[in-house]
């Protein structure tokens, strides 16, 4: 015992510097994760904003009924879970087909520009994304005169006045700010292949189609189920960000998702303990289906997040 000990700080002493480059990260993560952690009992008491935490009054499961008897708790959940199962399907598998399609092109220097363009939407916040979607989408916007140039549509649609086109303006726009960003680690997990694999199909005769497919896709299905289980774990979040920025009183019901309702009780009503009740119940689902996404994958593929 003595000796691991010693082996412990002397391993801890060799890498002082690496620790200290991730003990921001630690800080951050202890400030902003953990300690508000401790604010999750106001879910089962009767919290105002006057009182010290922990001495209002206990109610018990009380604003967790009052939530699954809320009216409105069918078109929050419809809304959260439809809009994040579609980015699920199409903005997870979107930036894995990219990555595999940059891989192909040979020459390096459009395949660089390519890259650049793809993931430079990801470093602009979704208030300017959000702004110039909401001036794209309005009836005398750049989608509509070039709708109307090519004899799609007559006159002019305020897209975001119209629920029903809500969800996909959302999947979109979503992929268009992170196909690039998303497309990085899966490159990075292609790069390290090793490259006699590929001189080996080629040699028995395998296309390129036949090489991404039965080599880049097996050799980068770990990383993949690893980002798929953190994606399913993020399945009851809608990206609060976005949704704000595209939300308005007409679309309310295709963009009213658990997020948006958390910020209309807690923030705009002032009801804190009914709103970290939803919060709450939100983050008991997510790891349900984390722990679930993260069981299934390592039964399937081998490869799991812990």
């Amino acid at each position: 015992m003595k000796q691991r000990n010693s082996d412990l700080w002397k391993r801890i002493k060799q890498q002082r510097f690496l620790l200290m480059m991730v003990l921001p990260g630690m800080v951050w993560l202890l400030v902003f994760c953990y300690f508000p952690m401790y604010g999750c009992q106001i879910a089962f008491q009767n919290y105002r904003i006057t009182d010290v935490l922990g001495s209002s009054e206990w109610v018990g499961l009380k604003w967790f009924a009052k939530f699954f008897k809320d009216p409105l708790f069918m078109q929050v959940m419809k809304n959260t879970l439809g809009i994040s199962l579609l980015k699920l399907l199409f903005g997870f598998t979107a930036p894995i087909i990219f990555a595999l399609l940059l891989n192909e092109i040979r020459n390096i220097k459009f395949k660089r520009v390519v890259q650049t363009l793809s993931y430079l939407p990801h470093f602009l916040s979704w208030v300017i994304l959000g702004g110039i979607m909401i001036t794209w989408l309005s009836d005398t916007g750049v989608i509509n005169k070039a709708l109307i140039a090519m004899g799609v549509l007559e006159e002019g649609i305020s897209f975001l006045a119209k629920p029903e086109y809500f969800w996909g303006i959302s999947v979109i726009s979503e992929i268009w700010k992170e196909l690039g960003w998303g497309a990085i680690i899966y490159l990075a997990a292609i790069s390290g292949i090793d490259p006699s694999l590929y001189e080996a199909a080629e040699i028995d005769g395998a296309n390129r189609f036949q090489r991404l497919w039965y080599i880049t896709l097996p050799e980068i299905s770990g990383t993949i189920a690893i980002l798929f289980i953190l994606q399913v774990g993020s399945i009851m979040g809608s990206n609060f960000d976005q949704i704000f920025v595209l939300h308005n009183a007409l679309n309310d019901s295709a963009s009213n998702v658990v997020d948006m309702f958390v910020y209309k009780i807690g923030i705009g009503n002032g009801s804190y303990s009914y709103a970290t009740a939803i919060g709450l119940f939100r983050s008991v689902i997510s790891l349900v289906l984390l722990l679930i996404a993260n069981k299934v994958t390592e039964k399937l593929e081998g490869s799991s997040l812990f």
